[in-house]
């Protein structure tokens, strides 16, 4: 059975990409894929300019943080965080016994150790790294005695220690409580920046994906639906699976006329998109495209306002009180279409009332009849300068 079919991504040396998209649409497949846990049908991975696809998972200088954390219980913090530095390079038997020796007598006198070179250094590196994530006070207990979060530290210790190329990351938050996944995500982001290493990240959490990426692929069936900055696909989504996947709420999405003129009608009435989708618009009706569109509306480029010929009446049917807003579902009078929006707390707003929305000309985001974006006009890039990636905030 095929799971990925051409998916093509190129990652930047240093960043922080998230994969994201529904439950069994390839992400942990693609993630195994690059590990060397599963072999690819075709294709190529590589990790810099060195071609890994076929070398074994020791081989290809990653190291994976699962969601299960996949502790050994039979050893302590200490000896998880070092398990894989214990087994990089070759030793000879004479090495191996000298290593055992000195890791035996380590509760014994000082005069009455038996020493190692390798093994100090080992030690000096669990040292650093347990420092780095707040474990130093538990590395003598065994994960049976570890919260989630401290469990979850562990894993991704061990996997910062041996100082791999590139992080790859299988949803390792899901089995936290909310405040705690708060916390340890910001911790990820810090470490990450701080230790500048390549990091693939697997999540289903929204909230993660636009938190911590600098990039998101979103995944869909296989295919790679679109790839770019948090802001990127939350302003200008490719098609309407990214609009409804990406955001929370999702985008709103209403029938629509190309009415000519760079004006959309819906229902009864006409808007007059502005900004680039108003460019998009003209020059989608210059080439002859379908009058039929999806327009599509974020929560925020709804507002209530006054009744005017221009605004659209409506009637709440839900209020979901968050504290610092009030999310509102509607629906319009005219078609019969639900919509989300959002509102100051203060307002008093109850399901059955009359209310009239006010659409951001600014807003609009218009899909054809298949569900692709109509292409938008390119932002210009000054000549000899490339995009940059943006930095984490």
């Amino acid at each position: 059975m095929e799971v990925l079919r051409q998916v093509d991504l190129q990652i930047a040396d240093g960043e922080f990409l998230v994969l994201v998209g529904p439950s069994g649409c390839g992400k942990s497949t693609l993630l195994r894929l690059l590990a060397g846990l599963e072999a690819p049908t075709g294709g190529e991975i590589f990790v810099g300019d060195r071609c890994v696809t076929g070398l074994r998972p020791a081989q290809r200088d990653v190291a994976m943080v699962f969601q299960s954390y996949a502790l050994y219980p039979h050893l302590n913090v200490a000896d998880n965080i070092g398990f894989g530095l214990r087994r990089q390079g070759r030793r000879s038997a004479a090495q191996q016994l000298q290593d055992s020796l000195h890791r035996a007598s380590r509760g014994l006198p000082k005069p009455l150790r038996i020493p190692s070179s390798r093994e100090r250094r080992i030690e000096a590196r669990i040292q650093e790294v347990a420092a780095t994530l707040e474990l130093d006070h538990l590395l003598d207990r065994l994960p049976k005695e570890l919260s989630g979060g401290q469990k979850q530290r562990v894993a991704l210790g061990r996997a910062i220690a041996r100082q791999p190329a590139v992080f790859l990351m299988d949803e390792p938050l899901s089995n936290l409580d909310a405040k705690l996944r708060t916390g340890t995500r910001a911790q990820i982001v810090e470490l990450q920046r701080r230790l500048g290493t390549t990091t693939v990240y697997v999540t289903h959490d929204q909230v993660e994906a636009m938190t911590m990426g600098h990039r998101i692929a979103v995944l869909n069936r296989g295919h790679l639906q679109q790839l770019g900055t948090p802001t990127e696909l939350y302003q200008w989504p490719s098609n309407l699976f990214v609009a409804q996947f990406i955001g929370s709420p999702p985008m709103n999405l209403l029938p629509v006329r190309s009415a000519g003129q760079g004006q959309l009608q819906l229902g009864s009435r006409r808007f007059m998109p502005e900004g680039p989708i108003a460019e998009a618009l003209l020059q989608w009706q210059a080439r002859g495209g379908s009058e039929e569109l999806n327009g599509g509306l974020r929560a925020e480029h709804l507002q209530l306002a006054p009744a005017t010929n221009r605004n659209l009446p409506a009637e709440v049917c839900h209020v979901e009180g968050l504290g610092n807003e009030q999310l509102l579902t509607a629906r319009l009078l005219e078609g019969d279409h639900l919509v989300q929006l959002r509102a100051e707390p203060d307002q008093a707003l109850v399901p059955g009332q009359s209310v009239h929305l006010e659409v951001d000309p600014l807003g609009w985001r218009l899909f054809d009849q298949a569900g692709e974006a109509i292409p938008r006009p390119e932002p210009a890039t000054p000549p000899g300068r490339e995009p940059v990636l943006p930095a984490l905030s």
